[in-house]
Formats: C-alpha cells, sequence, structure tokens
C-alpha cells in the first residue's frame, strides 16, 4: 500500500464516479472536492453526454487533476488478448477505430470472431456461454471472465465482458462507454492500471480513469449487503453505515447529500444508481487518501491487458 501523501496533495483535486449503464437514464455520477484535506461532497447528478464528460469534468476541476472512477469494464480477458496482436489494451482499444463491426452485437454464432465479440443480441433457446467462449477460441466460459471479474472469499463473481444477455450483463454498457467516451480522448486520459499507479496520473488538466465495482465497494467501506440495493428501504437502512464510511474517510456530505443517504436515494428506478455512484466515489476516495493500494496485483496480464477494480485486494477464487 503507498504511503499517504500528506491529504492527497497540496493542491485540491475533483474526483468523480460514474455509475455506467447502456441506458442513459441510469448513468449518475457523484463529486466531490478536496480542500484542506476534507472533501466535500453533493448529490448526484447526471452523466449527461458521453462524449463530452471528460471536458465538463476538467472544466468544473478548473485545471486540477481529475479522479474518476466508473463502474465498467476496462480491460479485456487474458485468453482473449493471446489471440490479438497489439501489445496492450491501450493499443487494442485505438485499433478499434478500424472495426466499425467491432460495436455490432452478434446475433449468431456464426457471425462471432475476434474482430466482433460481441454476444448475443437477443436471447435465443440453448445459447449458452461455453459456446461463445469456443466461438471466439477462447477454450471453455473462465476465457471470458477477466481475473477481477471472477468471484473472491469477499464478494461474487462480475459478470464477462463479452456477454450481453441478462439484468447484470455489462458488454452493452462497455461498448457504448468505449465507443463514446475512451476513444474519442484516448490521447489525453490516463487509464489505471495500464498508465502506472492511480495517485501517480493525477496531474494538472488531466482526467486519470479506473474500473470500480459497487459490490467490491461495499466491502471496502464495511457496508452491509443483507437485503437489495434494488429496494429504497434496504438503501434507506444502510444509511448509518454509509455515513460512518463517510466520516473515516473525510468526506463532509452537503444537506442535499445527506437527505437523500437517509431517504435511500429516492424511490424512483434510478436510485440504486445514485446509490452505487456514491458507493463508487467513496471507494475512489479511500484510494486517494491512501487507505487502500493504487496498484493491480503484480501480474503482467493485469497492468498491459485485463486491468483491475480499482482497491481490490481480494484475489480470485
Amino acid at each position: 500500500m503507498r504511503a499517504k501523501a500528506g491529504a492527497l496533495q497540496a493542491r485540491p483535486t475533483l474526483a468523480a464516479h460514474a455509475d455506467w449503464s447502456v441506458d442513459p437514464r441510469k448513468r449518475w455520477m457523484s463529486l466531490a472536492r478536496n480542500s484542506s484535506g476534507r472533501w466535500q461532497l453533493g448529490p448526484p447528478r447526471p452523466v449527461g453526454a458521453a462524449d463530452t464528460l471528460f471536458a465538463r469534468l476538467l472544466a468544473e476541476a478548473g485545471g486540477e487533476p481529475v479522479a474518476l472512477g466508473a463502474d465498467l469494464p476496462i480491460g479485456v480477458p487474458r485468453a482473449y488478448a493471446a489471440l490479438r496482436p497489439e501489445s496492450n489494451f491501450r493499443a487494442f482499444l485505438a485499433n478499434t477505430r478500424a472495426w466499425p463491426d467491432f460495436w455490432r452485437v452478434c446475433a449468431t454464432l456464426d457471425e462471432v470472431r475476434i474482430d466482433r465479440p460481441f454476444y448475443p443480441a437477443r436471447g435465443i433457446k440453448g445459447m449458452t456461454r461455453a459456446a461463445h467462449a469456443a466461438a471466439l477460441q477462447l477454450g471453455g466460459p473462465g476465457g471470458l471472465s477477466r481475473a477481477c471479474d471472477r468471484a473472491t472469499a469477499e464478494r461474487p463473481a462480475g459478470a464477462p465482458l463479452f456477454w450481453t444477455l441478462g439484468a447484470n450483463q455489462t458488454g452493452k454498457a462497455a461498448i457504448v462507454a468505449w465507443r463514446d467516451m475512451l476513444l474519442p480522448a484516448l490521447d489525453t486520459i490516463r487509464i489505471w492500471p495500464f498508465d502506472g499507479a492511480f495517485n501517480d496520473l493525477l496531474a494538472p488538466g488531466t482526467v486519470a480513469i479506473a474500473e470500480t465495482y459497487p459490490a467490491e465497494a461495499m466491502r471496502h467501506l464495511s457496508i452491509p449487503t443483507k437485503g437489495s440495493k434494488r429496494r429504497q428501504s434496504d438503501r434507506a437502512a444502510v444509511a448509518a453505515p454509509l455515513l460512518d464510511a463517510m466520516d473515516r474517510l473525510g468526506v463532509d456530505p452537503d444537506r442535499s447529500m445527506l437527505a437523500a443517504v437517509r431517504d435511500g436515494f429516492g424511490a424512483d428506478a434510478a436510485g440504486e444508481d445514485r446509490f452505487d455512484c456514491v458507493l463508487g466515489l467513496l471507494c475512489a476516495i479511500g484510494v486517494l487518501n491512501g487507505d487502500r493500494p493504487d496498484t493491480a496485483p503484480p501480474d503482467p496480464w493485469l497492468t498491459t491487458w485485463e486491468g483491475w477494480v480499482l482497491g481490490q485486494t481480494a484475489l480470485p477464487l
């Protein structure tokens, strides 16, 4: 774990977290500004247009560094990477500009190929992840997952990147984020862990982005995992431990945020997304404060291709 850098840095830094979705209405983010060693936290807001997010955050930061967490996959499975000619994820993502079909989700296994890996476009009787992995030459279904997608002793597994079916799939959200957010800014943003330790990536006028996972963040913050995040009453029931976590991290919620926490983030369908974006932001702040590591485990696959979840220390089972 890296040493604390004297309440982060001498200059204020904007920390943000986006809870991502293929549906723009379910993309929410939280922002906090570090000033004099404390984080000032306002209420969640809509993410807005993906292709202008970085520019808007930089404008709000006033030239200072932006530390951005995002609940979306940033990296590809090593079994898939082993079939690619590029040397790393950055180069791979840059090359997708020349593959217009890369972003089209395959309707049948016959359409699946190395430069068109996302599947399926809709549910079809008899489809399996094993058949999807075989079509991509990844061996068994485990080849679809990155190391950080796998279950640990602390949390369940996340969804594999290229699979696009079901309520918990991340493939379609990754398509939108990579195509509309990361690619247009690829030459200017810094991507963790591929470009270095997270705190080292923070430079004036620059956005550093890292992958987060709400289920992981809840464990970092000691938030009880009973009940369902989709129910307002269950979100409101963890208000006390959530506010305790803010206090431990040096985070001061404003009145609007305090009311949102106690209310369980609202009764509408986006309440879960507002809750998750706050969890992710607190996870990122814990790393920025030096309470959790800002590096991935020392595995070259993780730091060149697969990526990792910010702050995660538990290894896959």
